[in-house]
């Protein structure tokens, strides 16, 4: 978060900044529950929070652990615990780095690939339902409207922003 400029902002802006903010933590409370509610593990018996790296390989391209440990904040033997199963699974597979042969990279396998978009299918038919009653126009005012913030806080604060977002859109035309 940026230093404490609120003796620059009126009032009001402030009064709505707070209303804003109510509302965010609020939503990041509904999809905590919302994920909680969901098992530890997935019906294919792979950790949720495995499918962070599946993801990450997906929309930014194959990489070595130690970046996805730094892209997914998170400790090297997680992100190796993790990815292991992954690979056991077959959703993920070992490649030569070409840059270093003495390394290797995670990339996702084409069963990672049809794992993830039922996954995402999931999501989205969660999503429609839950914002069945709204007009299309509202859901694609929302959806500017979200672009739009999550913009302004990279903006803001550069060191938040995703890599793949940074670039403007996911890698290999996939969608989050």
């Amino acid at each position: 978060m940026a230093p404490n400029s609120s003796a620059t902002r009126p009032n009001a802006e402030l009064d709505l900044a707070d209303q804003l903010g109510h509302e965010l933590v609020r939503l990041v409370r509904l999809i905590n529950k919302a994920k909680s509610q969901v098992s530890k593990q997935g019906p294919d018996g792979i950790e949720r929070a495995a499918y962070a790296i599946l993801f990450t390989l997906i929309h930014e391209g194959p990489q070595r652990t130690s970046r996805l440990a730094e892209s997914l904040h998170s400790e090297i033997s997680t992100i190796s615990r993790q990815s292991s199963s992954l690979v056991q699974h077959g959703l993920v597979e070992r490649q030569a780095d070409p840059e270093d042969g003495r390394a290797c990279l995670l990339a996702p396998t084409s069963e990672g690939m049809r794992v993830f978009e039922e996954n995402r299918k999931q999501r989205n038919q969660w999503l429609a339902e839950v914002l069945g009653d709204w007009t299309e126009g509202e859901i694609q005012t929302l959806n500017t409207l979200f672009g739009r913030l999550n913009t302004g806080i990279e903006n803001h604060s550069p060191q938040l922003a995703d890599a793949s977002a940074s670039a403007g859109a996911p890698a290999k035309g996939a969608n989050a």
